[in-house]
């Protein structure tokens, strides 16, 4: 592809770069993103990722926007309180940078689509705001061997952390299992700074950015966990669990499963 005059000027930024150039925006043109969730880390992390001019992003969530959504789910506004909330972060992201196509999917994710849904996508994001949908995720990027960049967020911390497949740890390696349904309170029960999660969300979109781009190194065997009231980033090795239920050599879990449902809380 050749840039327009438009879009040289549009990703000038990008291409004065040694790392990006004209070499590395045509990769971040031609990528295809899906993010899992369209709430407070989906938000961010497409509105960088559509800026960039990320040739296709794909969003799934099935809830529509609601007012106290408005505190940190930044691609939403009072314009669009009750609908869909793909329908709002598609006009947002492609009213900023109509080079993007975003597609937009209004349904839940579950072990009866997620394969099929993203086969043909190049990086994940996991934006979710619950312990089935990042287990089942992670599950699926591992079986189909797709680099994932999962975030979370709580009160006044985030966490982000990479999982490629075959070179590192995935989220079981982590936490093998999701705990107890009510052990880990929702940021609807415990609340969280809205500004969270777009450092969070920024942080996600640019792991992204990097494994688009093959260059610097990502959060591989390496969980990020942000202090807000600290002002302070801590890493954490996290190794690759030899005997891990999904990505290790002799893995027990070979098909995917759904949790239980009580573990869902909207962000």
């Amino acid at each position: 592809m050749e840039f327009t005059e438009d879009q040289l000027q549009r990703y000038s930024r990008h291409i004065i770069l040694p790392e990006v150039g004209g070499k590395g925006q045509k990769k971040i043109a031609h990528a295809k993103v899906f993010i899992v969730g369209a709430g407070g880390l989906g938000c961010p992390v497409g509105y960088y990722l559509a800026a960039a001019g990320v040739g296709t992003i794909a969003m799934i969530d099935n809830d529509n926007v609601e007012l106290s959504n408005l505190q940190r789910q930044i691609a939403h506004s009072m314009k669009t309180l009750g609908k869909p909330k793909v329908e709002s972060a598609k006009n947002t992201f492609e009213s900023l940078n109509p080079d993007v196509n975003v597609i937009a999917l209004q349904q839940r994710i579950s072990k009866d689509n997620i394969l099929d849904l993203i086969k043909d996508y190049d990086v994940l994001v996991d934006g979710s705001d619950n312990f089935p949908t990042r287990y089942l995720v992670n599950d699926a990027c591992v079986m189909l061997k797709k680099p994932l960049v999962s975030g979370a967020i709580l009160r006044f911390e985030g966490q982000v952390t990479t999982v490629v497949p075959g070179e590192g740890h995935c989220y079981r390696c982590l936490f093998e299992e999701p705990p107890p349904p009510g052990l880990v309170p929702s940021c609807q029960e415990a609340g969280v700074l809205g500004a969270i999660t777009g450092v969070v969300g920024a942080l996600q979109a640019t792991e992204v950015l990097k494994l688009i781009l093959g260059k610097g190194d990502v959060l591989k065997g390496t969980l990020l966990i942000y202090d807000a009231l600290k002002t302070t980033f801590r890493r954490v090795r996290v190794p690759r669990n030899p005997n891990c239920p999904v990505c290790s050599d002799n893995p027990t879990i070979t098909e995917l499963v759904d949790y239980d449902a009580e573990y869902c809380a909207r962000q």
